[in-house]
């Protein structure tokens, strides 16, 4: 059989007839070797996920991102933002190494998988939450670094645990998984889940609260997903999110959206007065409203947004408004004029 040549066989021989030089001596396999580009590999380091699994698992943390964004913005009433900045394989003692002390430290049981992984909350992140939640602005609490109380570690566990139910939903085109939370520790010293050698992912969540931005990590040790690790391709994320969109899963997520409570209120008029007169009111006062006549239209709001035009008037024994007309421009209620009055 005929010899084929490799190109870095064929540029040898170009290169040897421009400068003269005899093709006998030429070894072409000397060139195929210093042409051959070598990838370093590290032992003591070995990768357990492929790229392909990397970005898969970075989708589905985007999807995670963005839900953990409008639930914790409707519950902390002010703007907050939630991104994946990257997804690596490291060391478990790197990854602690890389935690301040004293930080949030939430130890989250990965059930049904076997083993635990670790949801890291920059100290910024958490007071600013804690402060947002207790009625401040969050702008001061920043700058604090100390261990958690008692009671603010309470109010943070309700936090991890809407976070948890975001995740759930995120992982659910490849396994059901239940991740529960089991303590919450502020020492990264005693977060010891695996050996320190063993190889773990790190979700990097860019996260700003108002004002003030840090980091959430997620870290997951490679033994935990070991049995579903096959799961985490591309190909099989995209077949679960096709099956997925059946009419079974639409007619559940009607039946959520259905249940969801939206504040609606009818705007009478206004009247300006003091407030010792306001403290003084009780039932059967008259409150004389301002340029506003019996048989005047009033204004009905959703949310924080005005709607409708109505009539009001009674209904059986209860007071009631009928909707006469739409307010033009005001049609569409978006999902941040709900989450700005829900509770």
């Amino acid at each position: 059989m005929t010899e084929v040549l490799s190109q870095s066989e064929i540029d040898a021989l170009l290169n040897a007839i421009s400068s003269g030089e005899s093709i006998d001596n030429i070894d072409t396999k000397k060139v195929e070797v210093e042409n051959r580009k070598i990838k370093m590999y590290d032992f003591k380091r070995p990768d357990k996920f492929s790229k392909d699994q990397i970005r898969t698992l970075q989708m589905m943390h985007e999807n995670f991102a963005r839900v953990t964004t409008t639930s914790l913005s409707a519950q902390l009433r002010t703007l907050v933002g939630v991104h994946v900045a990257s997804v690596d394989q490291l060391t478990y003692e790197e990854f602690i190494r890389s935690v301040s002390n004293p930080s949030t430290l939430a130890i989250i049981s990965m059930d049904p998988l076997k083993g635990s992984a670790i949801l890291e909350i920059d100290p910024s992140i958490t007071f600013t939450i804690i402060d947002r939640l207790f009625g401040g602005q969050g702008e001061n609490a920043k700058n604090i670094n100390r261990e958690l109380t008692d009671i603010e570690i309470s109010v943070i566990e309700g936090i991890i645990v809407r976070i948890l139910g975001n995740l759930r939903e995120a992982w659910n085109n490849v396994i059901d998984l239940r991740p529960r939370l089991g303590s919450i520790e502020t020492n990264p010293q005693f977060a010891q889940m695996v050996h320190p050698n063993d190889m773990v992912v790190l979700i990097t969540l860019e996260t700003k609260v108002a004002d003030v931005e840090g980091m959430m990590n997620f870290c997951i040790p490679y033994i935990t997903i070991e049995p579903i690790i096959s799961k985490f391709s591309a190909t099989y994320w995209y077949a679960s999110v096709r099956r997925g969109n059946t009419s079974e899963n639409l007619k559940i997520f009607k039946d959520k959206l259905q249940n969801i409570f939206v504040e609606v209120s009818a705007e009478l008029g206004e009247i300006t007065t003091s407030l010792d007169n306001i403290v003084n009111l009780k039932k059967g006062d008259v409150v004389k409203l301002v340029d506003t006549k019996i048989t005047d239209t009033v204004t009905l709001k959703i949310g924080n947004k005005k709607k409708f035009i109505c009539r009001p008037g009674i209904s059986g024994n209860n007071m009631a408004v009928q909707i006469t007309d739409l307010i033009e421009g005001e049609a569409d209620i978006t999902e941040e004029d709900l989450l700005k009055e829900e509770d």
